[in-house]
């Protein structure tokens, strides 16, 4: 239970159907697992909420948003890769060498779809019940509200499989209702369109936050938000099936205009969502804390608990840096390491480098903290030392929440839509932009330069905006794709990592060779100091070197001799990309196996 929420996940007392799939006969069998019959599960409204919560289940654990989905599947891109050699497993989907035997591809498939049957009969038999129309009041408001989740929870679980997997099989009603199982693919544009059209049901349907108690279900303000989301990706860039290269529909701007317009609602109602003042209070106040923002822009988090891998999460000890201090804090960490050329796009006054990327370790059994170099830097927003001292029994499973969608992601969003629309900038994207912008800069705010006038200016703003603003959080290289810029941002990437490591004019001149750095307390320093960035790596070359009391440390120099996957670093990361191709995942072998030829796979597997 954590200060002022509900952890939903935990409970899973109502798991009405089970997805196995042990063979080819039993994929999509359905095998009941509950003591309850549909008729007693939706009896009355505090059976139909207990059902509602087992939808919400199926979105953490080690193969959901625990740590595959949101931690394994965006990577690589030009902001992080996966850590570790090449394997068929993480570092597989990471290098984008997918073979059809990955085994990290099948089980997260396969729990998303768990979580659409439990969504389904959730929105088959919640309006059915006969307190929905004539119920009380406070009935008819809680089972709306429960419609509302689902058909939410629903969308969700249909988007993941859609920007990973493409065209796939999209039943909308419970398995008991159909006669094949194993349906053909529907065209992802088709389930889109009926996805965000249940959105706009549901945000109908759900109240506004200040309406209900907080705790960590989903209300208006998210539905509305995952709505602006989701109709980005239909109107942007994605692999075919028929024609096999990335493609963007004729029609996109009107899917713009449904973005530009849920997010023009939600920028007028900010007594219900806004942002939080200081960046790291997001990450250091509230996540790694437990503790409510008082603002709201957390609008989507999904709860973790129960520390075990079918509710609770991994982020603190998967992500986050490498720590090593059992009695503190535990070990774990460093499984995600950001790329050089992505720490140096923050401007020194962006405080947003220094909590998206952490450069230091503790490498034993004690407090002190060491420095990383160049390509060991790790994550930051899921930190272990934040939450000190840890809770007994959390050093695997932390029992941070995901944080799925946030107000930030609002505004940028309407930025983009709003400019993409009108064909440039208007004052209303300028000064959404800009708010971001200003609050990542803090006391600095006046210092955040020119804002672009021009249509393709503003977006290739916006494009490094939501680069730095959501670093780490699984959106960059889903941005990447439906702009499709994939190819071309990892491709920029190894050349500004040749760049640092030849210290090129202009970007890159002055990164020094090697860093000096003590130790003050537990914590870092680093000479000299620099004004306005505790990290001054990019400021000035490091002269004189200082003599006594500091450590060296090789910078720019390690790059020439530092190898991930026998490979340079600039030709490791993301090393089988391959366009039209990369953007989708394969279905895994035993899925195809199972639906005996009706499956078509993605192409170029």
């Amino acid at each position: 239970m954590k200060n002022n929420k509900l952890s939903i996940i935990k409970i899973a007392l109502l798991s009405i159907v089970l997805l196995t799939a042990n063979s080819c006969k039993d994929f999509m069998e359905v095998q009941p697992v509950s003591q309850y019959s549909i008729s007693q599960v939706f009896s009355d409204v505090s059976n139909a909420t207990t059902a509602v919560y087992g939808v919400y289940d199926e979105l953490m654990g080690d193969n959901g948003y625990g740590i595959r989905i949101n931690m394994y599947y965006p990577y690589d891109s030009d902001e992080m890769i996966c850590s570790g050699n090449l394997d068929n497993g993480r570092r597989g989907i990471g290098r984008y060498q997918l073979l059809l035997s990955n085994i990290e591809i099948r089980n997260p498939f396969l729990q998303l779809y768990r979580g659409i049957e439990k969504a389904n009969l959730c929105i088959e038999q919640i309006p059915l019940m006969k307190q929905y129309t004539g119920g009380t009041a406070a009935d008819q408001k809680a089972l709306k509200r429960l419609h509302g989740e689902a058909l939410t929870l629903r969308a969700i679980f249909y988007f993941e499989l859609i920007r990973n997997w493409g065209d796939v099989p999209a039943p909308m009603t419970p398995a008991y209702t159909r006669s094949d199982l194993f349906e053909l693919q529907t065209n992802r544009d088709e389930t889109y369109d009926k996805l965000i059209a249940d959105l706009k049901t549901a945000s109908d349907l759900l109240p506004w936050r200040t309406e209900v108690a907080r705790n960590e279900r989903i209300t208006k303000g998210g539905a509305k938000a995952l709505r602006a989301r989701m109709a980005l990706h239909r109107g942007g860039f994605s692999l075919r099936s028929d024609s096999k290269t990335m493609e963007r529909r004729s029609n996109y701007l009107d899917y713009y205009k449904i973005a530009r317009d849920e997010c023009a609602e939600l920028m007028a109602n900010r007594n219900q969502h806004t942002l939080v003042p200081s960046y790291e209070d997001i990450w250091k106040k509230y996540v790694t804390q437990f503790t409510a923002d008082p603002q709201y822009e957390l609008m989507i988090e999904f709860g973790a608990g129960g520390g075990n891998s079918n509710s609770d999460s991994r982020m603190g000890n998967y992500d986050g840096p490498a720590l090593n201090n059992a009695s503190r804090y535990g070990a774990g960490g460093g499984g995600i390491i950001p790329l050089p050329n992505y720490y140096y796009a923050f401007d020194t006054l962006d405080t947003r480098r220094d909590v998206t990327i952490t450069n230091y370790t503790v490498p034993s059994a004690t407090n002190i903290k060491s420095t990383r170099r160049i390509s060991e830097l790790n994550t930051g927003k899921y930190r272990r030392d934040w939450r000190v001292p840890l809770l007994p029994g959390t050093v695997l499973n932390v029992g941070y929440n995901w944080v799925y969608l946030r107000f930030s992601d609002v505004l940028l969003m309407f930025a983009e839509a709003e400019n993409e629309i009108n064909g440039n900038p208007t004052p209303a994207a300028i000064a959404a932009y800009e708010e971001v912008k200003k609050r990542a800069y803090g006391a600095n705010a006046s210092k955040i330069g020119a804002t672009p006038t021009t249509k393709d200016d503003f977006f290739n703003a916006i494009v490094k905006e939501r680069w730095l603003e959501f670093g780490g959080e699984a959106i960059r290289k889903y941005d990447l794709i439906r702009w499709n810029m994939l190819g071309s941002k990892i491709a920029e990437a190894r050349q500004a990592m040749n760049d640092i490591r030849d210290a090129k004019a202009p970007t890159y001149t002055n990164v020094p060779d090697t860093i000096w750095w003590r130790n003050v307390g537990e914590e870092i320093q680093f000479y000299p100091e620099t004004l306005g960035s505790k990290h001054p790596f990019n400021v000035a070359k490091q002269k004189p070197n200082p003599t006594t009391g500091w450590t060296a440390l090789v910078w720019r120099g390690y790059l020439s001799s530092n190898v991930i996957d026998s490979k340079p670093l600039s030709q490791a990361f993301a090393s089988f990309f391959t366009a039209n191709k990369s953007e989708l995942f394969p279905f895994d072998q035993a899925t195809m196996d199972a639906y005996q030829g009706k499956l078509k796979q993605n192409p170029n597997y």
